[in-house]
């Protein structure tokens, strides 16, 4: 009863909060399909005269496969140089070019191939050409013209990013440039021109030695995901293993696009001041008029089933960590709200039951956390825990730490009281993403790209009211086992004469 009230007076918060009608959340979305098979959705919300736009691709990394690791992230990061009319100054005469650089580029390929049979003096043409043939491309690029124009129109929040599920293109505007960005991008979506792209490889592999090579947790994170799956795309980084980027051409990425973003595998969501009936013919008539394709192929390859505890460990000089994780469904399974209900209990706060037990009682971690959905949520991923011990305590102390906390789980439900405050906590945060235009936009997107249909925002939190106690001991009892889990530890080798290492971040990453 107690769950019901506090169920209305959320939805209460949220609606008043909005709109002045007591209309509910899903009789305010609506939804339509151009006739190419694209997907938006679009919510009126008036208070302000803004649009929050989100394009959301039903592609990521998972997507991927050995040797094309990488590439839907160098997409996205290529959607951002132009099209055939935006970010360019004559594009007959860069087109040329470009196909002129992607053939030489074949030929350095080939060459390379050969191996020790190689030719160094052709190679080293080759090269001289192609680098040549590059800074004359120069002249015709107009550069960051695309965030410049937006930049001019008022502009907010314009960006991207490539997780292993869905990739994003988000921007807010004065809801008078409704029409400017349906141009750019249905343009966008349609005519992408891959200029500059060997530059903006180079770029990529910089973020990834940033972001992973030089960065202890992201060695860790990546020989982790690795580690646990043997089979999926999951264990693939995000950013793709060096030598994959290294060797991506413009050619491979070109035909990845026309795979993947399609129509039928695009979901718009447009939250803010217009109205629907009034832009769905603008709609039809841009992004309609780009033609369908066939369906992307699916993801075939399923994880096999754990056969006993995997163990990896990273050297380095960075402060000892420890990252533990448990196979588990995905979302559409009945007992994926339970593992929300669980990582609630374990981390959401300082008064969640891994920082009052490892942080402040015991004191032998700086820092605790759990995550329900590790990498992705589409397919059946992990549910993780990780935490950093304090010095002198090791990661050894930790892991057995976390470990009587799971054990608690399957032998002691947690009382009344806390599932309340968990429940109060989950509803909260689902206000709070979609008391935003973009927030609400952003949720719309993906979980009608990643669960065929945006209503799991509610569904799911209808079924986390009705998690009971004797429910996150089942399933802890059933998952949290030594036989399906992974554990990575950074280990921390200091150089002669060193005091001590770099602290690192508590690693924290996965379901929305």
């Amino acid at each position: 009863m107690k769950k019901s009230i506090y169920l209305f007076v959320v939805l209460f918060i949220y609606l008043s909060g909005t709109a002045a009608s007591a209309q509910s959340l899903a009789d305010r979305v609506v939804e339509h399909t151009l006739s190419n098979g694209l997907t938006v959705l679009m919510m009126e919300r008036h208070q302000a005269p803004i649009i929050s736009f989100q394009i959301t691709y039903k592609v990521g990394s998972v997507n991927e496969h050995n040797g094309m690791t990488g590439v839907a992230h160098l997409y996205e990061h290529m959607a951002f140089k132009g099209t055939e009319r935006l970010g360019t100054s004559n594009y007959q005469k860069e087109k040329e070019l470009l196909e002129t650089l992607e053939a030489l580029n074949r030929e350095i390929v080939r060459e390379e191939a050969k191996g020790p049979e190689s030719d160094p003096e052709r190679l080293k043409g080759l090269r001289e050409k192609f680098e040549a043939l590059e800074k004359e491309g120069k002249q015709w690029v107009v550069t960051n013209e695309l965030a410049e124009l937006y930049n001019r129109n008022g502009s907010v929040g314009f960006n991207a990013s490539t997780s292993r599920d869905v990739t994003s293109y988000v921007v807010s505007l004065p809801s008078n440039r409704l029409p400017l960005w349906v141009a750019i991008e249905a343009d966008r979506m349609a005519n992408t021109v891959l200029r500059e792209f060997y530059k903006e490889r180079n770029v990529v592999l910089e973020e990834r030695r940033r972001s992973v090579d030089t960065n202890p947790g992201g060695k860790l994170y990546e020989t982790f995901l690795a580690t646990a799956f043997i089979a999926h795309p999951y264990g693939y980084p995000t950013i793709g293993w060096p030598s994959d980027v290294g060797s991506l051409s413009a050619t491979q990425t070109e035909r990845f696009f026309r795979t993947y973003y399609t129509p039928s595998n695009t979901v718009i969501a447009m939250v803010g001041d217009f109205k629907p009936a009034e832009v769905i013919p603008l709609l039809e008539k841009t992004f309609g008029s780009i033609p369908s394709a066939p369906p992307p192929p699916p993801v075939v390859t399923v994880e096999p089933p754990q056969l006993g505890e995997r163990r990896v460990e990273v050297e380095d000089e960075a402060n000892p960590q420890v990252v533990i994780g448990y196979h588990k469904p995905n979302f559409e399974h009945p007992d994926d709200p339970v593992f929300d209900v669980i990582d609630s209990l374990l981390s959401l706060g300082r008064t969640s039951r891994l920082y009052k037990k490892l942080v402040v009682e015991k004191k032998i971690a700086v820092g605790a956390s759990s995550s329900s959905g590790t990498p992705g949520a589409r397919y059946a991923n992990l549910f993780t825990l990780s935490a950093t011990p304090r010095a002198p305590h090791t990661a050894a102390e930790v892991e057995e730490a976390i470990y009587e906390e799971l054990e608690r789980l399957k032998n002691e439900p947690p009382t009344e009281k806390e599932l309340e405050k968990v429940i109060t906590n989950l509803n909260a945060d689902l206000v709070r993403s979609l008391r935003s235009n973009n927030g609400l936009a952003s949720q719309l997107a993906y979980f009608e790209a990643v669960a065929g249909d945006w209503r799991y925002i509610l569904r799911n939190r209808d079924k986390i009211m009705k998690v009971t106690g004797e429910d996150v001991m089942r399933v802890a009892r059933t998952y949290f086992t030594k036989k399906n889990r992974t554990v990575a530890t950074l280990v921390q080798v200091l150089p002669a004469g060193e005091p001590g290492g770099k602290a690192l971040p508590i690693l924290k990453e996965g379901g929305r």
